[in-house]
């Protein structure tokens, strides 16, 4: 294989960086990271390690020669203190609840280490909308049985890692995060906000944010939560597809109910319609604690088909590639802005370091939030354009152009004794570069502009045209993006306000 000159300056600093001496073209990390980096996760205050353990891979399908609780126990040996699993994950929760029994972190049992739990932050998920009721256009997957509804997976969580199993689990047990998960539809946002405002237990639909709400504050204003137990710390949500939709979910989030976004970011990120200029820095200019997913794309960028895995067969058990270095991926993830954390799935240990997975990706993630240039991530992002030819994110939204400003109007009205044109618009959806600014048009001559910032809530951008410029006026609204790339709204007439 032949690398480019730029590439191979590139491998050079990786391996220069990473100390490895031995198989440079791997850029292997050093060895032995004795107290792994940790950064604040938003607004939630929780300092947590840059690298979190995910919960599929070999913990859900394990190879025979593998145990989960052996990857789950070095893991957190190493000092890695976030943990993701999910009700989707088949027997996952299991697993994880295998290796707290071992590891005395369940309440109630002789030995419980309290403070080690403490210093765990443990996160589960669902994909139940609906804490009550349901829709037939609405997704409602659970592992659990048929007809379950919010509640009903985070007593499932607690059973499967804290109790029996079947059910039960102890008093003191808790989930640090329960994420509303993989959000893929606006109808599915407006189910889980169904009853949000104004709580009715009488109500033929809950939503999954009202239910949620009561577990963790230890309320019953939805009436599902009886005995008021308080069985979560944090409310998150998690998205792999569409960035509009995440971004509609934080933006609706008026109570800052939302602490924690769950999303996919990697190299080939931006080849699709991206999280990393749309839903991501909505997330950040919110305080919401942002993780970073799908670092490897499920093994597509290695040797993994481009799809979910479906068997032990399907899982990728090396260490990156000569081409494609999976340190650079970590390092990808965790350098995008705003993101705190990177869950990664595990599909092999082993006592050589340079072939452990979590040995190799915990070194990779001792880094600061600053530490790639614009350069080194394009270069990164060239690096993984060969990984099938880029198609890797199969579960992301197809690229879509810039768009332009969404839900434009003009109306007449009085500002400050003035009379205006008062122009008004939702955020723009950004393509392959972030987005700069608006400019506003006047029967074709550009009367301003307005910079862009990431939207944080239902409140439109505006801008005020004098009255007395405006007779028989037609505006436009245009995004522009880092490139210089364009996208007007269709013509705006004024109308009385």
């Amino acid at each position: 294989m032949v690398f480019s000159r730029s590439r191979r300056r590139f491998l050079g600093r990786c391996a220069v960086a990473s100390g490895s001496l031995l198989v440079p073209s791997l850029c292997l990390g050093r060895i032995g990271t004795s107290r792994p980096m940790k950064r604040v996760l938003g607004r939630t205050g929780i300092e947590v390690t840059t690298l979190g353990l995910g919960g599929q891979s070999s913990i859900q399908l394990p190879p025979a020669d593998l145990s989960p609780t052996a990857i789950i126990q070095k893991a957190l040996a190493k000092g890695i203190n976030y943990i993701d699993t999910s009700n989707r994950y088949g027997p996952s929760q299991l697993r994880f609840g295998e290796a707290f029994r071992e590891m005395h972190l369940i309440p109630g049992q002789p030995g419980y280490d309290q403070r080690r739990r403490r210093e765990l932050y443990i996160a589960s998920k669902s994909v139940i909308r609906y804490g009550k009721g349901s829709h037939p256009e609405v997704d409602c997957r659970t592992d659990g049985p048929d007809g379950s509804h919010t509640a009903d997976d985070i007593r499932r969580s607690l059973s499967q890692m804290f109790g029996d199993g079947q059910g039960g689990y102890p008093q003191g047990a808790y989930l640090d995060f329960f994420f509303i998960h993989t959000l893929d539809t606006h109808l599915e946002v407006d189910a889980i906000y169904e009853g949000l405002d104004a709580p009715d237990a009488k109500a033929e639909r809950i939503g999954a944010l009202a239910t949620l709400r009561d577990f963790r504050d230890g309320t019953n204003l939805t009436g599902l939560n009886p005995r008021e137990e308080r069985l979560i710390r944090h409310i998150g949500i998690s998205g792999h597809s569409s960035s509009p939709v995440l971004m509609d979910c934080l933006q609706r989030d008026d109570d800052n109910l939302i602490d924690a976004l769950l999303v996919s970011v990697n190299p080939n990120d931006r080849r699709y319609l991206n999280h990393q200029f749309n839903a991501i820095p909505v997330a950040a200019a919110k305080n919401v604690g942002i993780i970073g997913m799908k670092v490897f794309a499920n093994g597509a960028m290695y040797t993994g088909e481009a799809r979910w895995p479906r068997s032990p067969d399907d899982l990728v058990r090396s260490v990156g590639s000569r081409s494609l270095p999976s340190r650079t991926l970590v390092e990808y993830t965790l350098a995008t802005p705003g993101v705190a954390t990177a869950i990664v799935g595990i599909g092999h240990i082993d006592s050589q370091s340079q072939r452990c997975q979590i040995e190799q990706n915990l070194s990779a993630a001792q880094v600061p939030p600053e530490s790639l240039s614009s350069g080194d991530r394009v270069e990164i992002e060239r690096m993984a354009l060969d990984a099938k030819d880029g198609q890797t994110n199969w579960f992301q939204l197809p690229l879509e152009p810039l768009s332009p400003p969404r839900h434009a109007s003009v109306v007449a009205a009085i500002r400050d004794g003035q009379a205006v044109a008062q122009l008004s618009w939702q955020t723009a959806y950004a393509a392959e570069h972030p987005i700069q600014h608006y400019e506003i048009a006047r029967n074709g001559r550009r009367v301003g502009q307005v910079a862009h910032r990431p939207q944080t809530s239902r409140t439109p951008f505006t801008f005020a045209d004098p009255q007395d410029a405006t007779a028989q006026a037609v505006y436009t609204i245009t995004s522009v993006d880092a490139a210089g790339r364009r996208a007007a709204t269709a013509p705006l007439r004024l109308a009385n306000g």
